[in-house]
């Protein structure tokens, strides 16, 4: 059984071809390779550089570039589909997805050139920085805040759950700076190099199983040359969300592609698994749960391809709206799928043998990151049905 896309509608032929052949690629690296690499410390290093090979990282990338061309639709169909096969890279949501797109729209020319085509062919990656201990969800707190000092940046600040800082040559730091005009803190987007003096990290431990880790960084009175700023200035949240809509969407496929691997090991184990005369597919408490799930499933993918075809239209307003409600859908139909799956297994499910048990948890990032369920609603509640906020 499987859950892949079969509706011609809705991808063209190269995109499902596409889907194809990394549905393959994933197959021949799977759950096993994941899991031994998470249990040795090491990070997916042999399907990065495969995937990278394939021109499957830089897919979103401009072809001048080194990139495939294409957009976040295909980038978000690859992620998925290796998720599907057990062993997502959870930097394709950070590296191509985030900072690729925010300097290939927003970069200057000499950032592209020397930026896009390491991005694009998996040589380099970049982490993104932008929550704070103090802020959560709430961007508009963001207390990381950048001066200047002659013709130099001067970064202060903390962030928390930065992924990938270990592998990354830079990171994207979203600091404030003042806005000359009326003295207010605006968002803004800084190169910051590994090496830089006084950017400091330390790991945080966690709970998920993941080859990435997650880190706090301390930039302290971090200086950096003028060019570090990544496009204009007074742009503001135009450029931040540039970014925080593909990584929405991302996240969705990340989810995706999660629920999909368990949907697809609990129906496989249903439709062999006989304790008395039938085996426990064939009742109804057993199959329609998992058949809901899959429900859930493929219209959380639907409004995940609807956001990644809006933001590549350049719809960015209409794409915010069905980004935050595709990662809401895709985060609740994984958690849920993920549930199902386990107790479909029943004790099978907590065992090493099968693999699911550790997806509890990886199954409640999609809820909480890049924000949580809570703040879409309100988003959905403010933006979309014009209702009053409370804060």
């Amino acid at each position: 059984m499987s859950t892949a896309l079969r509706n011609s509608v809705i991808e063209t032929e190269e995109q499902r071809d596409l889907r194809a052949a990394v549905a393959a690629l994933g197959k021949r690296y799977g759950r096993e390779y994941f899991t031994r690499v998470v249990a040795e410390g090491r990070h997916s290093d042999e399907l990065w550089a495969e995937a990278a090979g394939l021109g499957y990282l830089g897919v979103n990338l401009p072809e001048e570039y080194g990139g495939g061309g294409g957009g976040i639709v295909e980038l978000s169909l690859v992620l998925e589909e290796l998720g599907a096969a057990g062993c997502p890279l959870l930097m394709m949501v950070v590296s191509p997805a985030i900072c690729g797109t925010v300097i290939a729209r927003f970069g200057t020319d000499e950032q592209k050139r020397a930026w896009l085509p390491g991005l694009a062919d998996g040589s380099r990656t970049m982490a993104f920085g932008i929550t704070e201990p103090d802020a959560g969800s709430n961007s508009h707190r963001i207390t990381t805040t950048a001066r200047r000092e002659g013709s130099d940046w001067i970064l202060t600040g903390r962030k928390v759950f930065v992924s990938g800082v270990d592998i990354a040559e830079a990171t994207l730091i979203v600091g404030r700076t003042e806005d000359a005009r009326t003295g207010r803190l605006k968002p803004c987007l800084f190169l910051v190099p590994r090496d830089a003096p006084g950017f400091g990290r330390s790991p945080i431990p966690m709970e998920l199983a993941a080859p990435e880790k997650q880190f706090e960084l301390v930039l302290d009175d971090v200086r950096l040359p003028a060019d570090a700023l990544v496009g204009d200035e007074d742009a503001g949240l135009l450029q931040l969300f540039a970014g925080l809509n593909p990584e929405r969407i991302m996240t969705a496929a990340f989810a995706l592609g999660m629920g999909r691997y368990a949907l697809d090991r609990a129906v496989d184990y249903a439709r062999t698994r006989q304790v008395w005369k039938d085996p426990i597919g064939a009742h109804q408490a057993i199959a329609h749960p998992l058949a809901q799930a899959h429900i859930d499933l493929e219209c959380a993918r639907l409004m995940m391809q609807k956001a990644a075809h809006l933001y590549d239209a350049g719809d960015d307003l209409g794409a915010g709206e069905a980004a935050n409600m595709a990662k809401y859908a895709a985060g609740e139909a994984a958690v849920r799928a993920v549930d199902q799956a386990v107790h479909t297994l029943g004790g099978n499910g907590l065992t090493h043998e099968y693999g699911l048990a550790s997806l509890i948890t990886a199954a409640r990032v999609a809820r909480i990151a890049p924000v949580s369920r809570e703040m879409i609603l309100n988003y959905v509640s403010h933006q979309t049905l014009g209702l009053p906020k409370s804060y």
